[in-house]
């Protein structure tokens, strides 16, 4: 009688049969050992949630950190503002109707001295209509020019630099300084730039405008229902600051540490955590439009809205990072995978490369078989490098980004080019 074949298998062939048998029953979870690994994958799976909620709350962090401990970068944020056409022209009626509802037209030209009232009559002649009417354009003008001068720009630069600590203290609840919270607003006092348009109007032949008493009046910087709840948020996010972040991506990586197939882990949480940056980035889309739709009248709504813009331009900056990221880093974990999808990925891209590489004649020699033995350090070193100056970019844009990612297909592209083992090759003749 014929023997099994699994009879003639040698005792070395036999247990290793019976290795291998066990390791698919398990995976099928028909052993033993399946009931052992759920615990440890539930909370590999938690983990990597957990990290996945925290990503926006460490990215608001990180943001509170930066506006509340670093007046540089809070005054980098506003600077653009001065050279906005909406917040300069917001500015301008504010001002130009602060100086007008304290001119008392009338009494002021009476009293202006015999010698100045020609220059006066000069000055405002030119406009025609009524005088009213004649004073507000001279002074609205006036303004104008001061908003779109460089002037305006230090004014604007120096006011944001001092108003930083009352911007904090508005933001957690203490106020005071040259930006205070009233309810739910949060306004900056512009009377350092009235007594720049003041001295301009005097020095454009209207002297009666330095007989006008000190201007405080408020431009909106922030108003929303949500301002005062926000308080304790802000100051917890603030004490959190560059510790969440780190607590996040700890508990990340625990999660694929902890995980049974750590490569699929590893890009379940890159892509959790890409998914948690993207909600806040919708979040801040949406929040911006309902913002603006609670104005109030009086506010202008495109200033509103650059103002926006630069307070969120750091979280939006950050988003686009750990997407970015993210992303790279799991499909980074995809293609150094087994799978079927990859491998055909990653036998296209090699097959791409070394038909150019036969095509040339090239033979990498001594250094190609160097390479050939550490292309997966090499090639992770490359996402690594890439990622890091990813981070290390100061508010990275998308054709940064781009760059970036072009830079490292380039490298890689140049690895897998001089990764050759000398094999021989087969070429087809003529």
């Amino acid at each position: 009688m014929e023997q099994h074949p699994a009879q003639r298998a040698t005792p070395d062939e036999h247990a290793e049969l019976v290795a291998l048998r066990d390791r698919v029953a398990r995976l099928e979870g028909r052993g033993p050992g399946r009931s052992r690994l759920r615990p440890r994958s539930f909370f590999a799976v938690l983990l990597i949630l957990v990290a996945a909620v925290l990503t926006p709350l460490s990215l608001l962090s990180s943001w509170a950190s930066e506006v509340a401990g670093d007046t540089d970068r809070y005054v980098g944020m506003m600077k653009p503002l001065a050279s906005d056409p909406e917040v300069q022209a917001a500015v301008t009626h504010r001002v130009t109707d602060a100086v007008m509802d304290r001119l008392d037209i009338d009494a002021l030209l009476a009293d202006v001295a015999p010698a100045d009232r020609p220059v006066v009559d000069k000055a405002l002649g030119k406009l025609g209509g009524p005088l009213t009417t004649g004073v507000t354009d001279f002074v609205h003008g006036t303004v104008e020019k001061f908003v779109s001068s460089d002037e305006f720009e230090r004014v604007w630069t120096n006011l944001n630099r001092s108003a930083h600590t009352s911007v904090v203290k508005a933001l957690t609840g203490e106020g005071g300084g040259a930006v205070k919270i009233a309810g739910d607003t949060v306004t900056l006092d512009l009377a350092p730039v009235i007594d720049r348009v003041k001295q301009r109007l005097v020095d454009r032949g209207l002297t009666v405008a330095g007989k006008i008493p000190e201007i405080h009046t408020d431009f909106t910087l922030l108003t929303s229902d949500s301002v005062g709840k926000a308080k304790k948020g802000f100051r917890a996010l603030e004490l959190l600051g560059f510790w969440l972040p780190v607590f996040t991506l700890l508990v990340a990586a625990g999660g694929v540490l902890l995980a049974v197939r750590r490569r699929r882990a590893l890009v379940t949480a890159a892509l959790a955590v890409a998914v948690g940056a993207g909600l806040l980035g919708l979040g801040l889309w949406a929040g911006r439009a309902f913002y603006l739709d609670s104005l109030p009248p009086h506010v202008s709504q495109p200033a509103a809205g650059a103002v926006f813009d630069a307070l969120a331009g750091y979280l939006r900056a950050g988003v686009r990072l750990v997407v970015t990221v993210g992303a790279v880093v799991a499909l980074a974990a995809w293609l150094t995978g087994r799978g079927r999808a990859a491998n055909r990925v990653m036998a296209m891209w090699s097959g791409g490369i070394g038909a150019v590489r036969d095509a040339a004649g090239f033979t990498g020699g001594p250094a190609g078989r160097w390479v050939h033995r550490v292309r997966r350090p090499l090639n992770w070193t490359v996402v690594v490098v890439a990622v890091a100056v990813l981070l290390a970019w100061d508010r990275p844009t998308g054709l940064v980004t781009v760059w970036i990612a072009l830079c490292a297909l380039f490298v890689l592209a140049v690895v897998e080019f001089l990764d050759d083992d000398s094999t021989p090759h087969l070429t087809a003749k003529a």
